[in-house]
């Protein structure tokens, strides 16, 4: 069951970044075209505001970068640091738990976008059909490893 499970990782990741990344496209949207219920209920928010406007540009941009896959660990980096930015600055001063000042959902981007960071894009990634730095290389270490796990269960 291990063993299939594993094989599987590239594609289980795969779709979390797909997923990670059409939500937080979908909240950039809101807030500079006021689809999908807008910004805050409602609206947008006006070009150029800080730091609303540019963290609208970075969830639509950086969200759809990470969707396709395109430049993910550097899309993602970005994307993180936006939300850690949006936790400290606006929801910490609320209170010290992301259930006390409303900042869950910063929480959550910010470590998901993290993990993607370091996991790179998984599979359907246009990174990998572009052969880009941002995909992950397996190693000599990273083979040898998994030789060493198939004469173990062999």
């Amino acid at each position: 069951m291990s063993n299939k499970l594993d094989q599987s990782q590239p594609y289980a990741l795969g779709l979390f970044r797909i997923v990670i990344g059409l939500l937080f496209a979908c909240h950039g949207a809101a807030s500079l075209f006021g689809v999908l219920g807008g910004a805050h209920g409602g609206g947008t928010i006006e070009a150029g505001t800080w730091p609303g406007w540019y963290a609208a540009v970075i969830q639509l941009v950086g969200g759809g970068l990470v969707l396709i896959g395109a430049l993910t660990r550097s899309a993602a980096f970005i994307c993180s640091g936006s939300m850690a930015y949006a936790y400290f600055k606006v929801h910490q001063p609320e209170g010290l738990f992301p259930l006390e000042n409303s900042g869950e959902a910063s929480a959550f981007f910010c470590w998901a976008f993290l993990l993607l960071v370091f996991t790179g894009p998984g599979a359907f990634a246009v990174d990998k059909l572009l052969g880009s730095r941002g995909e992950t290389r397996v190693t000599s270490r990273d083979q040898d490893a998994e030789h060493q796990r198939k004469a173990a269960t062999a």
